[in-house]
């Protein structure tokens, strides 16, 4: 592929961190974003483009601690009062609360001395329910994508095309229900494939218990919070904000014991980060947001829409180019292309 044969030139330049910094802005900030830790396939997850192997995963920290200076979230806040972060600053972040960042992904991360962020749903902790994604994944290996069109119909009626593809699914369809839709969907779709939920959910066990949350906070990382039931938040009524943040990060700080101080977005869309879950996010007492568009941070960025890089871990080419010459590449177009979102009242960019 012509994006390897790119990663490959690039990483055999001598000058190369020099090169990347031609094609886009003062980079103050990288942020990685992983999500299962796991060598072996599953019908959860197969699909969707979660799954690093502990190998891949301890290879990518062995190349952050080498070219990178890993920071807390400490740090990342305290450059919005004034603080520089040190050169190359990388925060390495997880999403979705998945049961191997306790027994994997945290160990190898105190093993390098790296500092994490775990972003949470609360709604599947101690495994009593399935995520959607990891939901419709399974039926979509178990029972095909005819069950799952049969059970979007009942939701939005005969009209419109069958959906094709899980990224159709999660990019099309999923965004554009309100909550009540998305949860008649799904108990629907349950009902139709005759899955017992809590039942697959005990015996998949994906997710973290409570007892590894409280683990994890003590170990010294950081909890944040990723909504309750991970949703699009661009349908999201007042009340579904309440629920899904800010309820969120309550349930979160009481079973962690900690303060939860970041928010990630399900899925990473800029689209979903609208003017009323900044509002909330705001009010309820988040100090940081974070997207997951892989588009480079420059000094100028503002702390609700901090953007994270979803790497490949194929070798150290890749990584090196997907955290420093796309996410320039990116932020370059969007500058080019893209209407800036409105700003938060209290705004502030990276020191």
């Amino acid at each position: 592929m012509a994006r390897d044969l790119a990663a490959e030139t690039f990483w055999r330049m001598p000058a190369r961190f020099g090169v990347a910094h031609i094609f886009g802005p003062s980079y103050s900030l990288r942020c990685l974003v992983f999500h299962n830790i796991s060598s072996s396939h599953s019908p959860f997850t197969n699909g969707i483009s979660v799954d690093t192997t502990a190998e891949e995963f301890e290879a990518a920290l062995r190349f952050i601690t080498a070219y990178y200076t890993p920071v807390r979230l400490d740090q990342v806040l305290a450059s919005y009062q004034g603080r520089s972060l040190p050169d190359r600053a990388v925060l390495v972040t997880f999403d979705d609360g998945y049961a191997s960042v306790a027994k994997l992904a945290a160990p190898l991360c105190q093993k390098f001395a790296v500092p994490a962020v775990f972003f949470v749903n609360a709604a599947f902790l101690d495994n009593q329910r399935l995520a959607p994604d990891n939901l419709i994944c399974y039926v979509a290996q178990a029972y095909g994508m005819k069950t799952i069109n049969a059970a979007a119909r009942v939701v939005r009626g005969k009209e419109g095309s069958d959906l094709e593809s899980l990224g159709e699914i999660f990019g099309v369809f999923f965004p554009s229900l309100t909550l009540a839709e998305r949860e008649a969907f799904l108990e629907t779709l349950k009902e139709i494939a005759g899955i017992n939920e809590h039942r697959l959910a005990e015996e998949a066990s994906l997710y973290l218990s409570s007892t590894q949350l409280r683990a994890l906070a003590t170990f010294d990382f950081e909890i944040g919070n990723h909504t309750y039931s991970h949703v699009h938040c661009r349908t999201l009524s007042k009340s579904d904000l309440g629920q899904e943040v800010s309820g969120n990060k309550a349930k979160l700080e009481a079973v962690s014991r900690t303060k939860v101080r970041s928010f990630s977005l399900p899925y990473g869309l800029a689209k979903d980060l609208t003017t009323e879950l900044k509002t909330v996010l705001e009010q309820s007492g988040h100090e940081v947001a974070f997207l997951s568009e892989s588009v480079a941070n420059d000094r100028g960025a503002e702390c609700f829409s901090l953007d994270r890089v979803n790497p490949r871990t194929n070798n150290e080419g890749t990584l090196f180019f997907d955290l420093e010459v796309l996410p320039r590449l990116r932020f370059i177009r969007n500058r080019l292309f893209r209407t800036p979102a409105p700003a938060l009242t209290h705004a502030r960019g990276l020191s």
